[in-house]
């Protein structure tokens, strides 16, 4: 069942999603060789309860992490870690949080330093990604005209979309209804109504969509050992059109 958000829950959310971005961006200034993605993992941690936040993925289902970065051909759920990253690694930063019962999400994937055309290729598909289906999102619509057109430019520009995971809605809860498949045929799927609020995640891999998950049981590659890219936002659906509450003017994502 979809819950539908108030005025009051969209902006509980929202408030959430502005901890949640001010974290992204302490993590993305200490981005450097030779840092850990545990380090980065503490400066996300410690800014969000320093805001009277927590983080929403730590404990979650077992997740030991209270971000998950994703490097290289990791697509999703990367545990950080003492992996220390190199100059021209790709990686993607995946953060939630709850404050007063509500929780805000968004992802954000760049390179260490200045990284290769063909990473750089593969983030500004993905962002564009995520930006065609945030604009897809329309009262009226269906979840798989979403998916279409984000399948459409993806495959359009030679990569290929994750299929194993998916957005996904959020509020009180972390994840709930309605879910997200970035990939799909119009007019298929839930109907989208007012209020709907949830995320815009696609994961776009350079290589094949197939994935194989570790064994630490979260993290998951691509199985050709391909570069992988995600962006994020969470989205809610107003009768004149999508907003996104985790973006801010005065912030870079």
């Amino acid at each position: 069942m979809v819950h539908l958000k108030t005025p009051r829950d969209i902006e509980k959310i929202r408030a959430s999603c502005r901890i949640a971005a001010e974290a992204l961006l302490k993590v993305t200034e200490a981005v450097a060789p030779g840092v850990t993605t545990l380090k980065l993992d503490q400066v996300a941690e410690t800014y969000i309860r320093k805001r009277g936040g927590v983080p929403s993925a730590k404990g979650y289902k077992g997740y030991p992490g209270s971000i998950c970065i994703s490097v290289n051909d990791e697509v999703v759920h990367g545990i950080p870690g003492e992996r220390v990253l190199r100059e021209g690694d790709l990686l993607a930063v995946d953060i939630a949080v709850k404050k007063e019962g509500y929780h805000g999400d968004m992802n954000v994937s760049l390179i260490v330093g200045e990284g290769s055309p063909e990473a750089r290729r593969l983030l500004e598909v993905t962002r564009q990604a995520m930006e065609i289906g945030i604009q897809a999102s329309l009262v009226g619509k269906r979840m798989g005209d979403i998916g279409h057109a984000i399948q459409r430019y993806v495959e359009g520009q030679g990569y290929s979309i994750v299929r194993d995971f998916c957005g996904h809605g959020i509020g009180k809860a972390f994840h709930e209804e309605p879910q997200l498949l970035h990939f799909g045929r119009p007019g298929t799927g839930w109907k989208i109504e007012p209020g709907a609020v949830f995320t815009v995640e696609p994961m776009v891999n350079q290589g094949g969509a197939e994935v194989r998950v570790l064994e630490d049981d979260w993290t998951a590659v691509t199985l050709d050992g391909s570069l992988s890219a995600q962006f994020e936002h969470t989205v809610v659906v107003m009768p004149e059109g999508p907003q996104v509450l985790s973006r801010f003017a005065d912030l870079p994502f």
